[in-house]
């Protein structure tokens, strides 16, 4: 299965969690004929990741203006810079208007950094956050494999005390499988703020070897075991990028 049937790609697609969240944004709208790369959170200038990176207050028009040649997708859209290295994110109101007048123009998908993590490998979200559509077809909650036998710390965690809340662990505890699992699935966690109707799709991203790839196992039973929301677990080397299994 490829990734972009793996992840459920299609019309609105937020990404959340730690470990990742550009790279598979990036390789998704690379994989797409047209796709749109945008974000709700604050999103580092990304010229590289799309054909065309465009600063605009209208990102509505801006799609409707969009032509049809291949220089001119992927498309980014970001308003005002948040500081020197960040731009701020639109809100969700405004990415369902660009989502529906994309699908207009046939642009396979609205690709979407919904929180940030500061790149940890692993964290839950504060009360703020993800924002996330009421119209999202597909959530894609992310953790690295390799944040396992890590401590719960802020040097691997984004939020570490919101992680330990969720887990039932201390903070500096060595994490397990078991409570990457626990956010992924939770709440709280991977599923916080996630429309009814949005299809959930799990990613265990940095299976880059064979004890990962046991590891990322490990964790797929356990996000599957604990939540039904969640459709389907990837497992995936998003650096390379490649899927490396999936489970249902």
């Amino acid at each position: 299965m490829d990734l972009v049937e793996a992840l459920a790609v299609d019309g609105l697609v937020c990404v959340v969690g730690a470990g990742g969240k550009k790279t598979t944004l990036y390789t998704l709208a690379d994989r797409l004929d047209r796709a749109v790369v945008t974000a709700t959170t604050r999103i580092p200038a990304f010229p590289g990741g799309v054909a065309r990176l465009v600063e605009t207050t209208d990102p509505i028009a801006t799609v409707r203006a969009a032509g049809d040649t291949a220089d001119e997708w992927p498309l980014g859209l970001v308003p005002e810079w948040a500081d020197d290295v960040r731009y701020e994110g639109y809100d969700a109101g405004t990415v369902a208007e660009v989502a529906r007048v994309a699908g207009e123009r046939g642009v396979h998908a609205t690709l979407v950094k919904a929180d940030g993590a500061r790149g940890r490998w692993l964290k839950a979200p504060a009360d703020h956050e993800p924002v996330i559509p009421a119209a999202t077809d597909t959530v894609v909650p992310i953790a690295s494999a390799r944040v396992v036998g890590e401590p719960l710390d802020e040097e691997h965690v984004h939020r570490p005390e919101r992680v330990a809340a969720v887990t039932g662990r201390a903070v500096g505890a060595e994490l397990t499988a078991d409570d990457v699992a626990a956010v992924l699935a939770s709440p709280d966690g991977g599923l916080r703020n996630v429309p009814d109707e949005a299809t959930v799709v799990a990613l265990v991203n940095m299976v880059d070897d064979d004890a990962l790839r046991a590891t990322a196992e490990e964790i797929a039973a356990g996000v599957l075991a604990r939540n039904d929301r969640v459709a389907r677990v990837v497992t995936a080397r998003m650096d390379e990028p490649r899927v490396v299994a999936t489970f249902e």
